[in-house]
Protein backbone atom coordinates (compact mmCIF):
# COMPACT_ATOMS: atom_id res chain seq x y z
CA UNK A 1 0.00 0.00 0.00
CA UNK A 2 1.31 3.45 -0.91
CA UNK A 3 1.52 5.88 1.98
CA UNK A 4 1.07 8.97 -0.18
CA UNK A 5 -1.39 9.75 -2.94
CA UNK A 6 1.20 10.73 -5.57
CA UNK A 7 3.03 7.39 -5.26
CA UNK A 8 -0.30 5.57 -5.37
CA UNK A 9 -1.35 7.49 -8.49
CA UNK A 10 1.93 6.74 -10.28
CA UNK A 11 1.90 3.04 -9.46
CA UNK A 12 -1.80 2.69 -10.29
CA UNK A 13 -1.55 4.59 -13.58
CA UNK A 14 1.32 2.33 -14.67
CA UNK A 15 -0.85 -0.82 -14.39
CA UNK A 16 -2.28 -2.31 -17.58
CA UNK A 17 -5.64 -0.85 -18.53
CA UNK A 18 -5.62 2.01 -16.01
CA UNK A 19 -4.34 4.70 -18.38
CA UNK A 20 -7.04 3.85 -20.93
CA UNK A 21 -9.75 3.82 -18.24
CA UNK A 22 -8.56 7.15 -16.83
CA UNK A 23 -8.38 8.81 -20.24
CA UNK A 24 -11.87 7.53 -21.07
CA UNK A 25 -13.24 8.89 -17.80
CA UNK A 26 -11.41 12.20 -18.32
CA UNK A 27 -12.90 12.56 -21.81
CA UNK A 28 -16.33 12.02 -20.24
CA UNK A 29 -15.74 14.92 -17.84
CA UNK A 30 -14.54 13.11 -14.73
CA UNK A 31 -11.79 14.52 -12.54
CA UNK A 32 -9.25 11.70 -12.68
CA UNK A 33 -7.21 13.18 -9.84
CA UNK A 34 -10.27 12.97 -7.59
CA UNK A 35 -11.01 9.44 -8.77
CA UNK A 36 -7.43 8.33 -8.07
CA UNK A 37 -7.77 9.92 -4.65
CA UNK A 38 -11.00 7.98 -4.14
CA UNK A 39 -9.34 4.71 -5.12
CA UNK A 40 -6.50 5.48 -2.69
CA UNK A 41 -8.99 6.21 0.10
CA UNK A 42 -10.78 2.95 -0.64
CA UNK A 43 -7.48 1.07 -0.47
CA UNK A 44 -6.65 2.75 2.86
CA UNK A 45 -10.07 1.87 4.29
CA UNK A 46 -11.06 5.49 4.96
CA UNK A 47 -14.76 5.87 5.72
CA UNK A 48 -16.78 7.80 3.19
CA UNK A 49 -18.76 10.82 4.39
CA UNK A 50 -20.53 13.60 2.53
CA UNK A 51 -18.36 16.15 4.38
CA UNK A 52 -15.16 14.47 3.21
CA UNK A 53 -16.36 14.34 -0.39
CA UNK A 54 -17.26 18.03 -0.24
CA UNK A 55 -13.88 18.91 1.29
CA UNK A 56 -12.03 17.08 -1.51
CA UNK A 57 -14.20 18.70 -4.18
CA UNK A 58 -13.62 22.16 -2.72
CA UNK A 59 -9.91 21.64 -3.27
CA UNK A 60 -10.15 19.96 -6.65
CA UNK A 61 -12.80 21.96 -8.53
CA UNK A 62 -11.08 25.35 -8.61
CA UNK A 63 -7.65 23.82 -9.28
CA UNK A 64 -9.05 21.77 -12.16
CA UNK A 65 -10.94 24.73 -13.63
CA UNK A 66 -8.31 27.41 -13.19
CA UNK A 67 -5.03 25.53 -13.57
CA UNK A 68 -5.27 22.06 -15.13
CA UNK A 69 -8.03 22.60 -17.71
CA UNK A 70 -6.46 25.69 -19.34
CA UNK A 71 -3.16 23.82 -19.73
CA UNK A 72 -4.96 20.78 -21.14
CA UNK A 73 -6.89 22.94 -23.60
CA UNK A 74 -3.70 24.50 -24.96
CA UNK A 75 -2.04 21.10 -25.25
CA UNK A 76 -5.02 19.64 -27.11
CA UNK A 77 -5.40 22.68 -29.37
CA UNK A 78 -1.77 22.45 -30.42
CA UNK A 79 -1.86 18.72 -31.20
CA UNK A 80 -2.42 18.98 -34.97
CA UNK A 81 -0.15 21.97 -35.51
CA UNK A 82 2.62 20.44 -33.41
CA UNK A 83 2.70 17.48 -35.78
CA UNK A 84 3.88 19.84 -38.50
CA UNK A 85 5.99 22.26 -36.45
CA UNK A 86 8.94 20.94 -34.51
CA UNK A 87 9.30 24.04 -32.31
CA UNK A 88 5.62 24.04 -31.45
CA UNK A 89 5.90 20.32 -30.66
CA UNK A 90 8.64 21.15 -28.15
CA UNK A 91 6.48 23.87 -26.58
CA UNK A 92 3.55 21.45 -26.46
CA UNK A 93 5.70 18.96 -24.55
CA UNK A 94 6.52 21.69 -22.03
CA UNK A 95 2.82 22.47 -21.62
CA UNK A 96 2.18 18.74 -21.15
CA UNK A 97 4.85 18.66 -18.42
CA UNK A 98 3.22 21.68 -16.74
CA UNK A 99 -0.15 19.93 -16.89
CA UNK A 100 1.32 16.85 -15.22
CA UNK A 101 2.97 19.02 -12.57
CA UNK A 102 -0.36 20.77 -11.95
CA UNK A 103 -2.01 17.36 -11.49
CA UNK A 104 0.75 16.38 -9.09
CA UNK A 105 0.19 19.57 -7.10
CA UNK A 106 -3.53 18.81 -6.90
CA UNK A 107 -2.85 15.27 -5.72
CA UNK A 108 -0.49 16.63 -3.07
CA UNK A 109 -3.18 19.08 -1.88
CA UNK A 110 -5.74 16.28 -1.69
CA UNK A 111 -3.20 14.11 0.15
CA UNK A 112 -2.61 16.77 2.83
CA UNK A 113 -6.33 16.83 3.58
CA UNK A 114 -6.94 13.08 3.38
CA UNK A 115 -3.94 12.10 5.52
CA UNK A 116 -5.88 13.56 8.48
CA UNK A 117 -8.59 10.91 8.13
CA UNK A 118 -8.09 7.60 9.90
CA UNK A 119 -7.59 4.51 7.80
CA UNK A 120 -9.08 1.06 8.33
CA UNK A 121 -12.30 2.52 9.72
CA UNK A 122 -14.24 -0.52 8.51
CA UNK A 123 -17.20 1.55 7.30
CA UNK A 124 -18.46 1.77 3.70
CA UNK A 125 -15.12 2.69 2.20
CA UNK A 126 -15.80 0.98 -1.14
CA UNK A 127 -18.03 3.76 -2.50
CA UNK A 128 -15.51 6.60 -2.80
CA UNK A 129 -15.32 6.40 -6.59
CA UNK A 130 -19.09 6.63 -6.98
CA UNK A 131 -19.30 9.41 -4.41
CA UNK A 132 -16.63 11.50 -6.10
CA UNK A 133 -18.05 10.84 -9.57
CA UNK A 134 -21.66 11.47 -8.54
CA UNK A 135 -22.12 14.76 -10.38
CA UNK A 136 -20.74 13.24 -13.58
CA UNK A 137 -22.35 9.81 -13.04
CA UNK A 138 -24.89 10.06 -15.87
CA UNK A 139 -22.10 10.64 -18.39
CA UNK A 140 -19.55 8.16 -17.09
CA UNK A 141 -18.67 4.73 -18.38
CA UNK A 142 -19.21 2.69 -15.23
CA UNK A 143 -17.13 -0.16 -16.66
CA UNK A 144 -14.14 2.21 -16.80
CA UNK A 145 -14.86 3.31 -13.23
CA UNK A 146 -15.00 -0.30 -12.07
CA UNK A 147 -11.83 -1.12 -14.01
CA UNK A 148 -10.08 1.73 -12.21
CA UNK A 149 -11.27 0.32 -8.86
CA UNK A 150 -10.17 -3.22 -9.65
CA UNK A 151 -6.75 -2.19 -10.93
CA UNK A 152 -6.15 0.32 -8.13
CA UNK A 153 -7.47 -1.54 -5.13
CA UNK A 154 -7.71 -5.15 -6.20
CA UNK A 155 -11.43 -5.35 -5.36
Amino acid sequence: MCADLWSFALSTYARPGVEAACLSLQEQGADVCLLLCGAWLEQRGVALTAERIEALQQIARPWQAQVIEPLRQVRVQWRAMAGKDERLAALRERVKALELDAERQLLMRLDVLAQQWPSNEGADQQRWLEGLAAEDAANLDHDALQQLRVMATGT
